[in-house]
């Protein structure tokens, strides 16, 4: 049953939290909406940091703060759904005929399944907000899961979840760096929570694992030498130098989560649209997808977005890397195919084989 308010008839952080847990979500706090991370971002931006992500600079007005978005906000809701894998991704390294992808992307899209708890909350938060006696009429709300101009993890950090990392990424020392965040915007003026502090100290794990060398300095990512980055956002062929650095990963990369000695606390995720479904797929099998049979064997999986070409050129980049020359004849038919980036990198992956 949905959690009840206080008898005073005062919307508590307490009522808020409770019912956000009993909705699945791991943790919940909750921040004012006049924040302004426009400085930091603009300056992200002028380094090129974001590689082709346009859409990060079309919108960059709208994403320095929630009421640069939506200017009646009051207060905004973070949460956090919990992913964390059962398998070290780290283990899966050396399993060159193999491909790697992203704890994240193993199940169901998690779009869908956080936006829908986001929006029973949501319900729940205007049902209960109706009855407040300073509120006039329907508190207004709306809810965002990673498609919206939101900085999801500065407003997470500043809404006491966790912080953000070396490695940018967020994390807590109560659940470690495997959950998802969502942001509820209200106009209701809910009690915020204090903001949490890093607690990286000295540690560096997270930096020193990146296989491309993608964080210039603590707290710094250059995107562009990012593998989640590069095998999920980048368009065309990537660099060969970096080509090389991606060992098998076709789909994300984890290793700066993975390392991060906090995640000994991390919580079991109980969604079960998250338990894992890909597993670790054979390249000789990925490279034969043509768009048909990719739609279908990835549907319902966030994996769909970046479209079959791009999904091969990093299964073709995965076989160059393999040292396994019996993928040969796999790269060998793509060496013409349609897409030219699919086959420069077929072409690639044949002459480290061959």
């Amino acid at each position: 049953m949905p959690s009840k308010p206080s008898p005073t008839k005062a919307l508590t952080s307490a009522d808020v939290k409770a019912e956000a847990a009993r909705l699945g979500f791991v943790a919940c706090g909750i921040t004012h909406a006049a924040h302004d991370f426009g400085p930091r971002l603009r300056d992200w931006l002028a380094a090129g940091s974001h590689g082709q992500m346009g859409w990060m600079e079309d919108r960059a007005d709208q994403r320095a703060g929630p009421q640069a978005l939506w200017p009646e906000a009051r207060s905004v809701i973070m949460l956090g759904m919990s992913y964390a894998p059962t398998v070290d991704p780290l283990a899966l390294a050396d399993v060159r005929d193999r491909g790697r992808i992203s704890v994240y992307a193993q199940g169901q899209d998690y779009h869908d399944v956080v936006k829908g708890r986001l929006k029973m909350l949501a319900q729940w938060l205007v049902k209960e907000g109706r009855t407040l006696p300073d509120v006039k009429g329907a508190p207004e709300v709306k809810v965002f899961v990673d498609t919206a101009p939101v900085m999801e993890k500065p407003l997470a950090q500043s809404a006491g979840i966790g912080w953000q990392g070396k490695h940018t990424n967020l994390l807590a020392r109560d659940l470690g760096s495997w959950f998802f965040l969502g942001a509820i915007f209200t106009t209701l003026d809910l009690p915020k929570d204090a903001p949490e502090v890093s607690h990286c100290g000295t540690c560096t794990a997270c930096l020193d694992i990146c296989p491309t060398a993608a964080f210039p300095a603590p707290y710094q990512l250059d995107a562009r030498r990012c593998i989640s980055y590069l095998t999920i956002e980048h368009k065309g062929p990537v660099d060969p130098d970096l080509r090389a650095l991606m060992g098998n990963r076709i789909y994300g990369c984890d290793d700066c989560l993975a390392a991060c000695p906090w995640n000994k606390f991390a919580v079991a995720a109980s969604e079960m649209g998250y338990q894992p479904k890909i597993g670790l797929p054979e390249l000789a099998d990925l490279a034969g997808l043509d768009d048909a049979a990719f739609r279908a064997r990835f549907a319902g999986s966030p994996i769909k977005r970046i479209g079959r070409d791009r999904f091969v050129r990093n299964v073709l980049y995965a076989i160059g890397n393999s040292r396994d020359p019996s993928l040969a004849p796999h790269a060998q038919r793509l060496a013409q195919d349609a897409d030219p980036t699919v086959a420069d990198a077929a072409q690639w992956a044949l002459a480290r084989l061959v």
